[in-house]
This record gives C-alpha cells, structure tokens and sequence, in this order.
C-alpha cells in the first residue's frame, strides 16, 4: 500500500512541476513576477500544498524560480552578462541567449565635447559627438540604460543614423567602418536614482550595477565612451583573471 500511495505522490508532483513549467514557458507568469501565495496556487492546480512545495523546489533547482522566505516565489528574470574575456555589445549577448533585444532612443544629440569627454576620448575640446541614451530591454523587460559619447571625427555617419533597436557596435562596423576590438570596462555598485529607478521599473535606492567603458577600434583609435546602467537583478558580470607566473 506505502508503494502505491508513494508512486501516486510521485505522478501529482510530476504533473503539478510539468503545469507550472508551462505556465512558465507560456509566460502566464512573466519574469520577475511573483506567483500567488501557496495556499491559493495550491488550491488552484488541486493538488496538496505538500505537492506544489516539491514541484516549486524542483522548479527552483533548475533557475526557473527563486524563493524569499518572506515575500514567496518568484519567477527568476533573464540574466545577461558578458561570457568570460569577450567583447559584447547588449544585443549580442541578448541573442547569444536566445533573447529579444530591443532599443529605445531617449536623446541622440550632436554637440561639441566637454572638456573632460575630450580628455577621455583623446580628442581636441569642443570636437562634435555624438550624446546617445538608451533604454535596453530583453523580452519587453527593461534591463539597462546605456549613455555613450562617440568622438564622430572617427564615424560621422552615425549623426544621421537612427539607433532605435540596433546595436552601437554592430553599426559602427556596417556603416562606418570601424569594428570594435576592446574595451577597457570598470563596474560597481550603486543605488537607482529616481529617474533610472522609473525607466528600469525598481524602485529608487534599488541596488544597480554601473558599467563604464572606453571602447578602442582595432586600429587602437579610442571610439566612445560608455555608462551603463544595469538592474542588479539582469546582469551578470564575467572575466577571467590569472595569476602572473612567478620567477
């Protein structure tokens, strides 16, 4: 009889851990989202809170969910982030990981650089740039907003350019013949100010990670200069470090 009702336990967590997963795949709870409380999910699949709780953890071993001791289950967000010692721009990571990326332009300006853009970018003050903000999504969830500064001596193609959903990068190569070939990139934490917090939908004083960058062409010409504003919760930052070999 024990061998029975256990097989019986077995096929309800199978089939309540295959009815969550594809509610999850179908997007009825979108990434980010938290699920309904245990006793309503549980009530809602027919099953015993005893069930859902395996099929959850089951759920949980594989990335797909997340639990907050106080707050309930979460569905885990996609998480981008560079793979180890590779140059990326946003949307080819985003497509390396079978994700959507999408651009919105919040300010593409041509003016003359500051004093301490021109320094960074080795370029002679007041030389025109490019001043280009955007907000960066993956699957409609917004994850960054990107600020570059470009020195356009190097690429004034780009002034007329309409960036909305197409990589800086991938331009820059196509249009202006410039391919891109490293970047010297610094990150740390930080808390959302208000107007970041409202376009990445945290709240402000949510921890973000901030990403900054001077991008080379491989002729060594320094192209822009970069910030990134990422959720903490989307973003994931690699490198492989090595020790120097001793004498």
């Amino acid at each position: 009889m024990t061998s029975v009702d256990g097989t019986k336990a077995g096929a309800a967590v199978e089939q309540t851990y295959r009815r969550l997963s594809n509610a999850l795949r179908r997007g009825v709870y979108p990434p980010g989202s938290r699920l309904p409380g245990e006793r309503d999910l549980a009530a809602s699949l027919g099953v015993s809170r005893s069930t859902l709780r395996l099929a959850l953890a089951r759920l949980a071993d594989e990335n797909k969910l997340e639990r907050s001791s106080q707050r309930g289950w979460f569905v885990r967000r996609n998480i981008v982030g560079e793979p180890p010692s590779t140059l990326q721009s946003f949307s080819e990571m985003a497509r390396a990981r079978g994700l959507r990326p999408r651009s919105h332009v919040l300010r593409h300006l041509t003016r003359p650089a500051t004093f301490e853009e021109a320094e960074q970018l080795a370029i002679a003050p007041a030389s025109k740039v490019l001043d280009l903000r955007r907000l960066r999504s993956l699957d409609g969830v917004p994850v960054c907003v990107d600020s570059s500064v470009v020195a356009l001596g190097l690429a004034p193609q780009l002034a007329d350019i309409d960036l909305t959903d197409r990589s800086l990068y991938e331009t820059l190569d196509q249009d202006c013949g410039l391919r891109v070939a490293r970047s010297s990139y610094t990150v740390h934490a930080a808390a959302a100010d208000d107007a970041t917090a409202k376009l990445l939908e945290v709240e402000p004083g949510d921890p973000v990670l901030v990403g900054e960058e001077l991008t080379y062409a491989d002729d060594g010409s320094l192209v822009l200069a970069g910030r990134m504003v990422y959720r903490s919760d989307a973003y994931r930052f690699q490198a492989d470090l090595f020790r120097p070999v001793g004498d």
